[in-house]
C-alpha cells in the first residue's frame, strides 16, 4: 500500500500504547509525540500536526473519562478520528465536496485538468476517463495542451490502451482555447459522438506558477465553460502542496484535486494533509502506472488501510471494478464465485468456508487490477503490518495454499473446518492434510485460525453486503454467463 512507511510508524506508535500496563497521563503522552514524529516525518505540515495532537490530547483527557472506559480504545479511536479528520476537513459537514458527472447527461460534462508540467496530468486525464468509462459512462478526451512537445501522441497512445476512447487534437493549431472549444463542441454536437456525456479537456502546463498558465487557464475555463476544474499535483513534493493549490485555487475556481505518484514517495502524506488544509477535496489518488491505478479517495478507508485495519467495502468495491475489465474466463468465474459467497447470506448466518479463502488468495496473487487488494484486509490475515512485504505476503499465501490443496471437498466447503479437524475425534484430518502438504501440524493449526479470524471479521459486514448501496451491475453478470 502507499505510504508503507507512515503506516508502520503509526501501528507501532498505537502497538507500544496498547501494551503500557496503566494508561497513564505519561502513556498518552509518549503516544501522542511518536504520532506527531511519524507524521514530521511524511512532511506534514507543522500547523497540522500541532493541531492533530491538541485535538486528540483534548479527546482523551484521562480525567475527563467515565469509569469503566477503555482508555487504550478512546485513545485509538481519537487518534483514528483526527487522522480522518485531517485529510478531510470537510467530512460531514453534508454537502457534497465538488460536482459530480452523471451518465447520460446532455450536454455532456466538461472536466477541465490544469497542473504543472511533470505532475502526471496528461496520464491522469486517461485515467479519470477510463475510471468512469468502467462504471458506465462515455468519456471523450480533448489535448488542449499545445506547449509541450508529444502532449497529442501521449494521449491517443494512452487512450488506445484505455479500451479505445476518443480524444480530438491538432498537430497544427498552436492555439489551445481554440482547439479546447473546437473539441468540446465536436463532442457535444457531433452525431457520431451522440452518447457522449463526459468531456476531459488536458491544458498545459508549466515549469512554474508562470503568469502566462494562469492566463491561459482563466482563457481556457471562460471559453469551455468546464462543469468541474480538477488541478493535478505530484505527491512528491510535500508540504509545498499547500502553497501550489491555494495559489491555483485564487486564480482558478479549482474544484477538486488529484494527487499523483502516491505508490512512490514518502511524502505523499503531506502532501494530502496540506491540500485538505486548503479546502480542496481530494477526490483521487494515483497508485501507480497502469491505466487502472487511479483510486477515489476516502479518508475514512485511507485511514482504516493505513493503519492496517483493512476496509471491507472498498475491497467489495474493488472487485466489482475488477470483474468490468478484461481477463481471462477462468479468473473471471472465480472472480464471480467469491463475490457470492461474500454478499450471500443463508438464514440468519453467514457462512465464509475454506473453498472461498482459497478463491480470495488465487485472486490477491493475480495481476492487473487486483494487486492493490491485499491493502483493504486487516493486517492480521498476512501478519503484522510491518512485516507485510510482497514476498512474505506470496509465501505465505502459498503455503497455505498448498495446506488447503491436500483437503476434501467437505473440509473445504464446511461452515466450521475448525471444529471438524481439530477435536480429538477428527485429529486424523489434521495429520493427513499436514502429510499431504509436507507441512508441520502447527501450520495447519495457523491456516485454521487465520480463516477463523478472516471469517469473524467479515461476519460482522454480512448484512452490508447483502443490502449494498452500490448494487451489482447486472451486465457484469450477463458478461461472465455468455463468455465463461
Amino acid at each position: 500500500m502507499v505510504l508503507a512507511q507512515l503506516g508502520e510508524s503509526l501501528v507501532g506508535a498505537l502497538a507500544r500504547m496498547a501494551k503500557a500496563t496503566v494508561v497513564d497521563d505519561k502513556v498518552v503522552l509518549d503516544c501522542l509525540n511518536d504520532v506527531s514524529r511519524a507524521l514530521l516525518q511524511a512532511d506534514v505540515r507543522f500547523e497540522t500536526v500541532r493541531a492533530v495532537q491538541a485535538s486528540i490530547r483534548s479527546a482523551v483527557s484521562l480525567q475527563s473519562l467515565a469509569a469503566g472506559t477503555d482508555r487504550r480504545r478512546a485513545i485509538k479511536h481519537a487518534v483514528v478520528d483526527e487522522l480522518r479528520r485531517m485529510l478531510d476537513p470537510a467530512a460531514g459537514s453534508g454537502k457534497p465536496p465538488c460536482f459530480v458527472p452523471r451518465k447520460g447527461r446532455k450536454p455532456a460534462s466538461v472536466v477541465m485538468f490544469v497542473g504543472l508540467q511533470g505532475s502526471g496530468k496528461t496520464t491522469t486525464c486517461v485515467k479519470y476517463a477510463d475510471y468512469h468509462r468502467r462504471t458506465g459512462f462515455s468519456p471523450a478526451l480533448v489535448c488542449a495542451d499545445t506547449f509541450r512537445a508529444g502532449a497529442l501522441d501521449q494521449l491517443r497512445q494512452n487512450a488506445a490502451k484505455a479500451a479505445g476512447i476518443p480524444f480530438y487534437g491538432s498537430y497544427t493549431e498552436s492555439d489551445p482555447v481554440r482547439v479546447a472549444v473546437e473539441g468540446v463542441d465536436r463532442f457535444r454536437n457531433d452525431q457520431a459522438a451522440e452518447g457522449c456525456d463526459l468531456i476531459v479537456v488536458d491544458t498545459s502546463g508549466r515549469h512554474s506558477q508562470e503568469a502566462a498558465l494562469l492566463e491561459e487557464m482563466r482563457q481556457l475555463a471562460e471559453a469551455t465553460r468546464p462543469d468541474l476544474v480538477v488541478l493535478v499535483m505530484d505527491a512528491s513534493i510535500g508540504q509545498a502542496a499547500f502553497h501550489q493549490a491555494l495559489a491555483f485555487k485564487q486564480s482558478v475556481e479549482v474544484g477538486a484535486v488529484i494527487v499523483t505518484k502516491m505508490d512512490g514517495h514518502a511524502k505523499g502524506g503531506g502532501a494530502l494533509s496540506a491540500v485538505a488544509a486548503t479546502k480542496s477535496p481530494v477526490i483521487f489518488i494515483g497508485t501507480g502506472e497502469h491505466i487502472a491505478d487511479l483510486e477515489a479517495f476516502d479518508a475514512r478507508s485511507f485511514v482504516s488501510r493505513l493503519l492496517g485495519m483493512g476496509y471491507l467495502p472498498g475491497f467489495m468495491d474493488k472487485i466489482e471494478d475488477a470483474m468490468t475489465m478484461p481477463m481471462p474466463p477462468d479468473q473471471g468465474q472465480r472472480l464471480e464465485q467469491l463475490l457470492h459467497e461474500l454478499t450471500t447470506v443463508e438464514g440468519d448466518s453467514f457462512t465464509f468456508t475454506l473453498r472461498a479463502l482459497y478463491s480470495l488468495f488465487r485472486l490477491v496473487q493475480s495481476t492487473g487490477p487486483l494487486r492493490h487488494l491485499v491493502s483493504f484486509l486487516p493486517a492480521g490475515l498476512l501478519g503484522d503490518k510491518g512485516k507485510q512485504e510482497e514476498e512474505g505476503q506470496q509465501a505465505k499465501i502459498k503455503r497455505y495454499m498448498t495446506m488447503m490443496d491436500s483437503m476434501s471437498a467437505a473440509e473445504l466447503d464446511g461452515a466450521d473446518p475448525m471444529k471438524m479437524m481439530m477435536t480429538k475425534q477428527q485429529q486424523s484430518r489434521m495429520n493427513r492434510v499436514a502429510r499431504g502438504s509436507g507441512r508441520p501440524v502447527s501450520q495447519v493449526v495457523e491456516l485454521l485460525e487465520e480463516h477463523k479470524r478472516m471469517a469473524k471479521m467479515l461476519s460482522k459486514f454480512a448484512p452490508a453486503h447483502v443490502k449494498r448501496q452500490r448494487p451489482i451491475n447486472k451486465h457484469i453478470k450477463r458478461r461472465f454467463n455468455t463468455s465463461c
